[in-house]
């Protein structure tokens, strides 16, 4: 029996790596759905690729690439915080592919526009400071669990353990995209409230302004991590 369910494409955010999906992917196995969860260049287990010259373009690439050479098709897109922009560029080049998208705490770019562009003054000031005094000079370093809302010890130094630093160049550089956010297809997004995270207001008040479909979920920024469960209750209720 041909397996017809859409394919989930799970996508992480910033310090992160596909590792920070596992306990929802394998929720979703279990539901009968496909699934992957890719890591971008120079993060998780990907971070020896770190460099100056990684991009957004770069980010949409390793996507783009994931499913061209995989052959996916019917995916539902997902893309957790700063992966937002990931997804809005892959859905600008592969729509045909793609069945929804799903921004998760995510941020919400127009064409050349970056990251820094739309983040609060005092956070791009921060970031920038400790990449100049960082190791290498080209990357943020990750932020302690509790600014992703992992508060439950345990979990907090595994989180601490994994996240990798961050290439400053990607907060930087700009989205390339010839259509308009989400390039036609339907779109939902997750609001994680408790608590919220702050510095992703202005993409969340592009959202109102949208009028998009938006779904709270009662937990931190990393709530696939902090409550696998509950995420992937929304995920099927958006989806279904």
């Amino acid at each position: 029996m041909i397996n017809n369910r859409p394919h989930f494409v799970l996508v992480h955010g910033a310090w992160h790596g596909g590792w920070v999906w596992k306990e929802v992917a394998e929720g979703l196995l279990k539901q009968g759905y496909k699934v992957s969860c890719p890591t971008q260049t120079g993060l998780g287990e990907r971070k020896h690729l770190l460099s100056k010259n990684i991009t957004l373009d770069t980010f949409i690439e390793d996507i783009v690439n994931h499913i061209l050479t995989e052959d996916l098709t019917n995916i539902i897109l997902v893309g957790h915080s700063f992966a937002g922009s990931t997804i809005t560029g892959v859905a600008d080049r592969l729509k045909d592919r793609i069945n929804r998208l799903i921004y998760f705490d995510a941020v919400i770019l127009s064409n050349s526009q970056s990251p820094f562009d739309i983040a609060p003054e005092l956070v791009v000031k921060e970031r920038l400071e400790l990449a100049k005094n960082s190791k290498n000079g080209m990357s943020v370093p990750p932020p302690k669990p509790d600014a992703f809302g992992v508060m439950d010890q345990r979990k907090a130094l595994t989180l601490a353990k994994k996240l990798t630093p961050h290439p400053i160049s990607t907060f930087q550089s700009k989205l390339n995209i010839k259509n308009d956010i989400g390039n036609g297809l339907p779109i939902s997004y997750i609001f994680c409230t408790n608590p919220v995270y702050q510095s992703l207001e202005s993409s969340r008040e592009i959202v109102r302004q949208k009028k998009w479909p938006i779904f709270e979920l009662n937990e931190g920024h990393d709530a696939m991590y902090t409550n696998p469960k509950e995420t992937l209750n929304l995920l099927m209720k958006i989806c279904n």
